[in-house]
C-alpha cells in the first residue's frame, strides 16, 4: 500500500498551487485568455495544464508552510506578477480600442454603441470592430504562444519565494499606460486628420454661405469619407499591430526583469 506523508502532500500542493496562482492571474487579466466567452472550466483546466507542464522545471521552492502568513505572502506575490503581465497585454488592446473611439467620434458615430459583455459597458461599434480584429491578429502573430513562453521564463528570473518585488516595476507599468493614448492616436491620426480638415472646410463654407445647410451635407460626407479611409487603413493595420505587439512583448520582458528585488 502506498503511503503519503504530510510532508509529501505539502510539497505537491506547494509545487502546484503557487505556479497555478501566477498562471491563473495572468489568464484572468489577459483580454484574450480571460475573455468572457471562454467558460471558466476551460480557463481553470488550461491554467492547470500549463502548471503541470511548467512545474517539473521549477527551481527549488522555499520550505515555507502553505497555510502560514509567509505562504500567503508568496501567493500574493505570484498573483501580482501574473496580474502585471496580463495588464500589459490589456494596455495593448486598449490602445486599439482608443483608436476606434477617436475615429468614431470624428466620423459622427458616437451614437452607434452597444453593450459589451466582457467589459460590462457600452462600447462604440467601431472600437469593438478594431478590438476583434486586433484579437485575431494577435492569434495570427502567435502572440499567445510568446506570452506563455515569457510566463514560463518568469519562474527562472522571478523564482517563487524571492522575498519581495521591486516597487519601481509597478511605476514602470503605470508609465506604460501612456501607450493607450500615444499608440491609439497614432493609429487613428490619418483618419482623424482628414476628417478634421473636412470639418474645418465645412465650417468655413458655412460662414461664407450661411444658406447652405452644413448639417445635411457634413454628416453623410464625413461618414462616407471615414468609411473610405478605414478601408485604406485596414491595408496597413497589420504592420502597425505587429509593431505594437512587439513593443508590448519587449516591455513585458523588461517588466519581469525590473520586478526582481534590488
Amino acid at each position: 500500500m502506498v503511503e503519503v506523508t504530510f510532508a509529501q502532500l505539502q510539497g505537491w500542493l506547494v509545487a502546484f498551487l503557487w505556479p497555478f496562482t501566477r498562471i491563473s492571474a495572468l489568464m484572468v487579466a489577459s483580454p484574450l485568455l480571460g475573455h468572457s466567452s471562454i467558460p471558466n472550466q476551460v480557463k481553470i483546466g488550461l491554467a492547470a495544464l500549463l502548471t503541470l507542464t511548467v512545474a517539473p522545471g521549477l527551481p527549488p521552492l522555499p520550505s515555507v508552510p502553505l497555510m502560514s502568513w509567509a505562504g500567503l505572502g508568496i501567493m500574493v506575490e505570484q498573483m501580482l506578477i501574473g496580474l502585471a503581465m496580463g495588464l500589459t497585454i490589456h494596455i495593448l488592446f486598449a490602445a486599439v480600442q482608443a483608436a476606434g473611439e477617436f475615429i468614431g467620434l470624428q466620423m459622427g458615430l458616437a451614437f452607434a454603441t452597444f453593450f459589451a459583455p466582457d467589459s460590462g459597458a457600452n462600447t462604440m461599434i467601431l472600437s469593438r470592430l478594431l478590438y476583434m480584429i486586433s484579437l485575431l491578429m494577435f492569434l495570427a502573430f502567435d502572440g499567445h504562444l510568446m506570452v506563455i513562453e515569457i510566463l514560463a521564463g518568469t519562474f527562472v528570473s522571478l523564482p517563487i519565494g524571492i522575498s519581495g518585488l521591486n516597487p519601481g516595476a509597478f511605476e514602470l507599468l503605470a508609465r506604460f499606460g501612456s501607450t493607450v493614448f500615444v499608440s491609439g492616436l497614432l493609429l487613428a491620426l490619418p483618419v482623424v486628420a482628414a476628417l478634421l480638415i473636412i470639418n474645418l472646410s465645412l465650417g468655413i463654407l458655412n460662414r461664407s454661405a450661411p444658406q447652405l445647410t452644413v448639417f445635411s451635407v457634413g454628416f453623410p460626407l464625413t461618414l462616407t469619407v471615414g468609411i473610405f479611409l478605414l478601408m485604406v487603413l485596414m491595408t496597413d493595420i497589420g504592420r502597425f499591430l505587429q509593431g505594437l505587439f512587439g513593443q508590448g512583448l519587449i516591455f513585458m520582458r523588461q517588466l519581469v526583469e525590473t520586478m526582481a528585488p534590488l
